[in-house]
């Protein structure tokens, strides 16, 4: 769409109303899906230095602790983003742009994205809790 949108203007001077805005359409999902995804693959970027240096018991129990405040923060975001999500519907937002195209349902994205952060926190809490720990393993 990018690059449609860039020969559009460049080469034939007839740039479009609407290329940016599906550009950022199609981005906004794969991004905010991507977090729960990552955190699943345990491809976020994390400052591990305290618990690399813990080992069994302790090391176990900072994972838990992560994962739970990862699990309060994407509740909080999904609590706090739900009601910006149901009032852009009621109002019926939309981007005004020129094209100005409907973006209320864009909103809803943002709490789901975070439930699911929130769920998979949760279900990496608990196989944190049941993966044998360093010294159960023979580490």
């Amino acid at each position: 769409m990018l690059l449609y949108e860039v020969v559009a203007r460049y080469v034939f001077d007839a740039p479009t109303v609407w290329a940016m805005e599906v550009s950022t359409f199609v981005f906004v999902p794969h991004f905010m899906l991507a977090g729960p995804y990552l955190l699943h693959l345990r491809g976020h970027v994390a400052v591990d230095t305290l618990s690399e240096a813990a080992r069994g018991v302790a090391r176990k129990v900072l994972e838990v602790f992560s994962f739970l405040v990862i699990a309060v923060f994407a509740g909080v975001f999904a609590k706090v983003s739900w009601p910006l999500a149901v009032n852009a519907y009621a109002l019926g937002e939309t981007s005004f742009s020129a094209w100005n195209p409907p973006i209320w349902w864009m909103k809803f994205i943002v709490p789901f994205a975070f439930v699911m952060l929130l769920a998979q926190a949760l279900v990496e809490a608990v196989e944190a809790v049941r993966k044998p720990s360093d010294a159960e393993a023979g580490l």
